[in-house]
């Protein structure tokens, strides 16, 4: 067990006073922070063991078992993830304070119930900069969609994210350029709620292009959240589970413009796992930019929205969608990321910035070697681009 002026020194300035003051409190919402630090987004062996025993009781057992034999093969597997990120929990969490974002936990007011929703897939905490209440205080609207944009599709975004900005609703997207971005950008200048949902750490605004923009949308009553902790570099297995929160943190989820595989469909496919209503803007029918739409709306049944009115509508539905095929995420997604194909990286290393055992991650490395995706070489492991 970590000494509670250790664990008191770590959170200050993260929390506020009063959990700084509170043992259980403190300790609960530490533990939760070096759960963010040491697991990959959704990491439903952590969170059952959240769970089941309670942020601290987890985190400790796993520190004092990380050495001693158990049966339990997912456990096991789960400590082999985990014990090598311990170290840089204290990195993150001054980058954390130097970069003025606070922990937000399930355990506060603010929490944003709608997380919850993930179950054993739902974040141990959230990293927040700007307003700790931008998250529970308006019903939410995911407005979401190609990163390029036609104009077609920006004009359609903007008009949307306004129109619902004066009427109290919050928007949530991903921060991104095209849609996302003028979703937020819409929301802002109506002086509206919204919220941007990052990939990768909270000090690290991303993509850099729009770090003025997320700046803003901080200072101005919203909030820019990450689930992974400050330093965290995001990587498309990161971008494709941040979705889930987007589709979480909101009420309605409307995807403006999507091509036929964009990732606008993965934030749509959890939309439809949590029962969320689920619209999708219609395009030309010649327009490729428009295909991901039209596909929701002729296989996944999502409902047509062509204006503010229905998107409101949609807020009192009870959505009865499918989930599309190939929405989901996998390992492969997690290991290439994590290869580079100019710089070998040893084993142990791909390991860890994937979020797998060692054992696992070799075992992975040789089904890739098989299909041409990965190639190993006398420094390490390189991915081949395919």
């Amino acid at each position: 067990m970590i000494a509670l002026e250790r664990i008191r020194e770590r959170m200050a300035g993260l929390v506020s006073e009063g959990v700084l003051a509170e043992e259980e409190a403190l300790r609960e919402s530490h533990a939760r922070a070096v759960w963010t630090c040491l697991t990959e987004p959704g990491d439903a062996v952590a969170g059952a063991a959240i769970d089941a025993l309670g942020a601290a009781d987890a985190l400790d057992l796993a520190l004092e078992g990380a050495g001693r034999q158990t049966s339990d093969e997912r456990w096991k597997a789960g400590l082999a993830r985990w014990m090598p990120r311990v170290s840089t929990v204290d990195d993150a969490l001054d980058r954390a304070r130097r970069s003025g974002s606070r922990l937000l936990t399930p355990l506060e007011e603010a929490w944003p119930v709608g997380l919850s929703d993930l179950g054993a897939h739902a974040p141990h905490a959230v990293w927040v900069r700007g307003a700790l209440g931008a998250t529970a205080g308006a019903p939410g609207v995911a407005l979401v969609g190609a990163r390029a944009a036609t104009a077609y599709g920006e004009h359609v975004a903007t008009e949307l994210s306004a129109g619902l900005t004066t009427s109290g609703i919050a928007i949530v997207s991903g921060g991104a350029y095209g849609i996302d971005g003028m979703a937020h950008r819409a929301a802002l200048a109506a002086g509206g709620t919204t919220i941007a949902v990052l990939a990768g750490g909270v000090d690290r605004l991303y993509p850099a292009g729009h770090a003025d923009m997320l700046r803003r949308v901080a200072a101005s009553g919203g909030a820019v959240i990450a689930e992974a902790p400050c330093g965290t570099t995001p990587t498309k297995w990161r971008f494709l589970q941040r979705n889930r929160l987007i589709a979480a943190l909101s009420a309605a989820t409307v995807v403006v413009e999507a091509g036929w595989r964009s990732g606008s469909l993965n934030t749509a496919g959890h939309a439809a796992s949590l029962g969320r209503p689920l619209g999708a803007v219609p395009g030309p029918v010649t327009s490729a930019a428009s295909a991901g739409c039209h596909r929701l709306l002729r296989e996944y049944d999502a409902r047509c929205v062509t204006s503010v009115d229905e998107v409101r509508e949609l807020l009192g539905e009870t959505a009865g969608t499918r989930l599309p095929e190939g929405t989901r995420t996998d390992h492969t997604s997690r290991l290439a990321d994590a290869l580079s194909t100019r710089s070998p990286r040893p084993l142990a290393d791909v390991a860890r910035r994937a979020g797998f055992s060692v054992d696992d991650a070799q075992t992975l490395l040789g089904f890739a070697e098989l299909e041409g995706t990965a190639r190993r070489t006398a420094a390490g492991w390189l991915s081949t681009g395919r």
